[in-house]
């Protein structure tokens, strides 16, 4: 890894992400970024899939191991709410696109499953352990307490699934603009086959809190499809656990 990076390069978590357990690497080989544990892992493997089909970060270095390591190149690219968008409907037809992008690949030629079970299984692991952050609920949740989230989540499971090829926290922090406009998607650790509203549920709760009301509605025209509200809802409750 030393290697791909330099001996003498500076390791930092001030960069713009501030993303847990992400360093910005500078150094004479150049930036980079990078991450170690599991996490890195997941994302390896997804990348390394995603690469020729999605516009994704290049892979400098990946080791494997007790602890693995991936080590990212700097795209040299803003994310959306970085960017200084003059039109804050343009970030929603950038993210409409990309997502119809991502959401027509097969669905047979992924090799990564996030089935409901699984996660709601893994929500009920994080609620256990008490990893959920209320503090972080979204407005419409604040007061209520992880147990009685689990249980509405529990209940209102849907009873099928839309299947495509998600992102799993599809927003607009984790699209990078380059100058030319295109777009490159990052953190793909939760990438796989999923129901598509997991990705449109986030996209639009956070549009709106980034970009207001013509984001989302860009976004909806760009992404061409028109959403259920109760598994819009499902979604972004289940994203309360993560």
């Amino acid at each position: 890894m030393l290697t791909a990076v330099g001996a003498d390069a500076v390791w930092s978590r001030d960069h713009e992400g501030n993303s847990g357990g992400v360093w910005k690497v500078s150094g004479a080989a150049g930036t980079f970024f990078a991450r170690c544990g599991q996490t890195a892992a997941l994302e390896h493997q997804r990348l390394r899939w995603l690469a020729g089909r999605i516009e994704v970060p290049a892979v400098a270095a990946f080791a494997d191991g007790e602890q693995p390591w991936l080590v990212l190149a700097d795209v040299r690219a803003p994310s959306l709410p970085a960017a200084r968008l003059s039109d804050p409907a343009e970030a929603g037809t950038i993210m409409g696109r990309l997502l119809r992008r991502l959401h027509s690949l097969p669905v047979r030629d992924c090799p990564f499953r996030s089935p409901v079970a699984t996660l709601v299984d893994q929500a009920r692991r994080r609620v256990a352990e008490n990893l959920v952050d209320h503090d972080d609920f979204d407005d419409d949740h604040r007061g209520a307490t992880p147990g009685a989230l689990l249980e509405r989540l529990v209940e209102l499971r849907p009873p099928d699934a839309d299947l495509a090829v998600t992102h799993g926290d599809f927003c607009p922090d984790n699209v990078l603009l380059r100058p030319d406009g295109s777009a490159v998607l990052i953190d793909v650790s939760r990438l796989g086959v999923a129901d598509r509203h997991r990705d449109i549920a986030l996209a639009r709760r956070n549009l709106a809190d980034d970009f207001g009301t013509e984001a989302v509605d860009a976004f909806t025209a760009a992404s061409g499809f028109d959403p259920d509200p109760d598994r819009l809802y499902w979604y972004r409750l289940l994203d309360e656990f993560f």
